[in-house]
């Protein structure tokens, strides 16, 4: 557990220090070992690529630290090792929080990291973003969450537009400069002592980057915190803001001090600065050849860093207090609190998402009114009705159901996005998350279930009994909420939307054929038998051929007449099948192991996939 600093005012404090760290890209990782590899001849050094080479610096509290270098140069890995995204095991060398060897897992806690890309929901407001963050990672009631939101749009500067959506590409919503600084605030609602940044002026103009980086000054002197950034090509305004740099270049530390610092060392090589050029740009610019390295990197002032450490010293008892307590208090909230404020972020979410509650609930009405007009009393008493008219509204009734369900896709790829992200920050357990996620879409589904099922039930001519159509729509919302549970565990597995819907299209297709419509039980050859088990498709069709065929009634219910002549009863039917009425029940049984086992699996391959990336 990393002990923290206590100053004199009693706030937590962090000196982040690397000694001789050196990183090496995996080789599964590395483009060597790509499949097309086999058609070329590379050699085997070509394949081992130092990213990091015996990287010594070190990033101090009350500073602004820039790590900078060209493209390519290790930067962004250097920040995931400083906020132990990068666990020590796989690196050589020492990463040291306060002159103690990191704990990753407790340290990902206790400081902020932003990454490059914004990853916001574009359906809540700036207020919203921020208050179900605060309520997730303080340890405080709704007022104090409210306190400290309000605190922070006020130093933000985002007051004016609290009630705005994020938005995205799809929807307009607030500037890049804007949206950048609310992913600040996402991670500064706890209150860290460490933040760290990557790129937090890529992609914004000139005066938003100088609003970022200024910001990010100001916190780091007033407040005492440990600021890291990485940066690309600075403007002078931005360079005056900056205490410390850490130049990379090729994996390799070339300075680690200050600016001015730096611009001695170039003078001192014999090079001349242009004057429309600052010094960090051109020792980025030509690093190998204004500062050669030797043996270490220099430090320009030894009196000041030994200042440093003497400030963050500390007595050894309180390191072990706030250890124990630490371990005491991994999560902020209990896993009710945690399902309940997820419940409600998700609520919001897909109240406001038009394409799945709005297109759905109008979707799932109007095409159980249209589906019943086109096989209108299929089921009734007249000359017209064929057992494939019958069976055929079922099986394209299971058809729609099921893969209608797959637009949640691109929610779900949203949220798991975030969730990794809110997860490795120790934000909440992943299995909250899964229990609010199936709470939350249980009323949402029944009502698509009635809207669809209510029409449809009564158009077609189904058997007028009010048990039989509350089991039919039963039916229905467990059909929708198998498919539901199938499509978010595999919405763990793909990468992109494409690879989704053409995962989930594939093997929906594979368990259509299983059904039982196309061929019966005793039909399938013996070595796909098992197919059958796994369809989804198999104890909805059955349990509606029951539901409508069974009992006394449904069993001398004509299926099919010509001439006045009943060729099969319901009854005939059932046994042609293989179906018995006791299925009835324990399908249903079936259909309720799927949706748990379907969740149950994204919960196992979700927690493997955040265990990954935090390991």
């Amino acid at each position: 557990m990393v002990p923290p600093i206590i100053s004199h005012q009693q706030t937590t404090h962090y000196k982040l220090k690397t000694e001789n760290v050196s990183y090496k890209l995996s080789p599964r990782y590395n483009h060597c070992f790509n499949w097309l590899s086999s058609t070329l001849f590379v050699e085997a050094s070509q394949c081992s690529k130092f990213v990091l080479r015996d990287v010594t610096c070190d990033a101090n509290p009350g500073q602004l630290t820039a790590i900078a270098g060209p493209s390519g140069a290790g930067k962004t890995t250097l920040l995931d090792i400083l906020a132990g995204m990068i666990i020590p095991a796989r690196l050589s060398g020492s990463v040291l929080v306060n002159n103690r060897v990191m704990d990753p897992a407790h340290f990902r806690r206790v400081a902020g990291y932003v990454t490059q890309d914004d990853a916001l929901f574009p359906l809540l407001t700036v207020e919203e973003t921020l208050t179900y963050s605060a309520r997730l990672r303080l340890k405080a009631g709704r007022d104090k969450a409210a306190a400290r939101v309000q605190k922070l749009l006020k130093e933000l500067g985002l007051e004016h537009i609290n009630g705005v959506r994020v938005g995205d590409e799809s929807s307009r919503g607030i500037s890049g400069g804007e949206k950048r600084r609310l992913s600040i605030g996402v991670d500064l609602v706890h209150d860290p002592s460490v933040l760290l940044l990557d790129e937090p002026t890529s992609g914004l103009d000139s005066a938003s980057a100088l609003h970022v980086i200024s910001l990010l000054k100001s916190m780091a002197k007033n407040q005492h915190k440990t600021m890291v950034v990485t940066i690309h090509q600075p403007g002078f305004r931005i360079l005056d803001l900056i205490d410390h740099v850490i130049l990379l270049n090729n994996g390799s530390v070339m300075h680690n001090g200050s600016l001015e610092f730096l611009e001695e060392r170039i003078k001192a090589a014999g090079h001349v600065i242009p004057c429309r050029v600052n010094v960090l740009e051109f020792a980025i610019d030509a690093a190998n050849e204004a500062l050669q390295q030797k043996e270490g990197v220099e430090v320009e002032d030894v009196e000041v860093q030994k200042q440093i450490d003497a400030d963050v010293g500390v007595d050894e008892d309180e390191f072990l207090n706030h250890d124990e307590q630490e371990k005491q208090d991994l999560y902020c909230n209990s896993h009710v609190d945690e399902v309940l404020i997820l419940s409600q972020r998700f609520t919001r979410n897909i109240l406001r998402t038009k394409q799945l509650f709005a297109a759905k609930t109008i979707q799932s009405l109007l095409a159980g009114i249209v589906l019943g007009t086109i096989f209108i009393d299929a089921f009734g008493e007249n000359e017209r009705k064929k057992v494939q008219n019958q069976v055929g509204f079922f099986a394209f009734s299971l058809t729609f159901l099921i893969s209608t369900t797959t637009e949640a896709l691109p929610i779900f790829l949203q949220e798991r996005r975030i969730l990794e992200r809110e997860t490795s920050r120790g934000a909440y357990r992943i299995s909250s998350y899964m229990v609010a996620n199936t709470l939350v879409f249980l009323p949402f589904l029944l009502i698509v279930a009635l809207l669809y099922a209510t029409p449809v039930y009564w158009i077609v001519g189904l058997t007028q009994n009010i048990s039989q159509y509350l089991y039919f729509t039963l039916v229905v919302w467990m059909v929708i909420l198998m498919a539901n549970s199938f499509v978010a565990c595999c919405s763990v597995l793909v990468p992109d939307f494409i690879t989704g819907m053409s995962l989930t299209g594939g093997v929906m297709g594979a368990f259509f054929l299983f059904s039982g419509y196309f061929l019966t039980t005793d039909s399938i050859p013996k070595c796909w038998n098992f197919m059958q088990y796994l369809s989804v498709f198999k104890y909805p069709y059955e349990s509606f051929v029951i539901n409508e065929f069974g009992g006394e009634e449904g069993k001398a219910k004509c299926m099919e007449r010509i001439e006045g002549q009943c060729l099969i009863y319901g009854h005939g039917f059932l046994i042609r099948q293989g179906l018995k009425e006791s299925q009835k029940w324990i399908n249903l049984f079936m259909m309720m192991s799927f949706i748990i086992g379907y969740r149950f699996l994204g919960y196992v391959f979700l927690w493997y996939k955040c265990y990954k990336t935090r390991n």
